[in-house]
């Protein structure tokens, strides 16, 4: 098919990724295309037909095979949009790997930096030169990832960063995992902080090359926290929920944001809540948070 517009979705078979998938179905043209992508054949291929048979549904929607933690799969499938269609016009980085508290934070880094970070630095590698002009590229992250949250030891590492520079600091993280030194030099015991301040600094270093050309052509490059969201993924860190949203109410607001007709330019390569950008220097080291480990 030749579609108007393409959107891709990783971490889309369940939660927010699914609910993303959805809003994006039913909010663009009927002439657009929709990938939902996930790892399992099988669970992308119900996925998508499940959201194809929505009442809600206007566009195309189609099931892709993607392992985000292959690099190479996703510079395949960057490369064949391209061929294919020209380009893509709207990218989400959603997906996480789902960590328990009792969980030993050590013995599950390379799965969870693998998922989190080295595909964030794939996507950005591979879809932001495929991405069309006025196209979105959006990573979902969260508040986490202020820089504020981490050490002040850390700081140097992340701020003005180039996109060399983040993926060489998540993997000094990730050795100093392994080596018993990460706490020693200032690095949380709750993996998820350094991976959204990753996340994000990712984000801005490549929002920072590209901010004039993009702003010119409508394009955005951001981060985006979703807030709270009541999933099986954030359920077992939380005891209250009262204030949680469902994943498809956090979807509107990231999608009021990917779908908007004009970028703000006060938007771009930040870290973006409710439509609001957060300030990257703020946060204090989350103590409280590691607590929430169990021994």
């Amino acid at each position: 098919m030749n579609a108007s517009r393409i959107a891709l979705v990783t971490g889309a078979n369940q939660g927010l990724g699914r609910a993303l998938a959805e809003g994006l179905a039913a909010r663009m043209d009927p002439d657009d295309l929709v990938l939902l992508t996930g790892r399992s054949h099988q669970r992308v291929s119900d996925a998508a037909r499940e959201v194809a048979q929505l009442p809600g549904t206007r566009s195309h929607v189609q099931g892709q095979v993607l392992d985000v933690t292959d690099t190479d799969d996703i510079a395949r499938l960057a490369d064949e949009l391209r061929a294919r269609h020209g380009g893509v016009d709207i990218v989400l980085s959603n997906a996480v790997a789902r960590l328990l508290p009792e969980e030993s934070q050590a013995e599950r880094a390379d799965e969870f930096i693998d998922v989190s970070n080295t595909a964030t630095h794939a996507i950005l590698r591979s879809f932001g030169p495929v991405l069309r002009p006025g196209g979105r590229l959006i990573v979902v992250a969260s508040s986490l990832g202020t820089l504020g949250h981490l050490d002040p030891r850390l700081h140097h590492l992340f701020d003005g960063a180039s996109l060399d520079q983040v993926e060489y600091a998540v993997e000094s993280w990730r050795s100093a995992i392994h080596n018993r030194t990460a706490e020693e030099a200032g690095w949380p015991r709750w993996l998820n902080v350094p991976s959204k301040v990753a996340q994000v600094a990712a984000v801005r270093a490549v929002a920072a090359e590209r901010r004039e050309r993009d702003l010119a052509d409508g394009t955005l490059i951001a981060s985006v926290c979703p807030g709270m969201v009541d999933t099986a993924t954030s359920r077992p860190w939380f005891s209250d929920f009262s204030q949680a949203q469902s994943p498809s109410e956090a979807a509107r607001a990231v999608l009021d944001l990917v779908l908007t007709e004009h970028v703000d330019p006060a938007l771009y390569g930040e870290l973006v809540r409710f439509g609001k950008a957060l300030p990257w220097h703020d946060g204090t080291p989350p103590v409280e948070q590691d607590r929430l480990l169990r021994p």
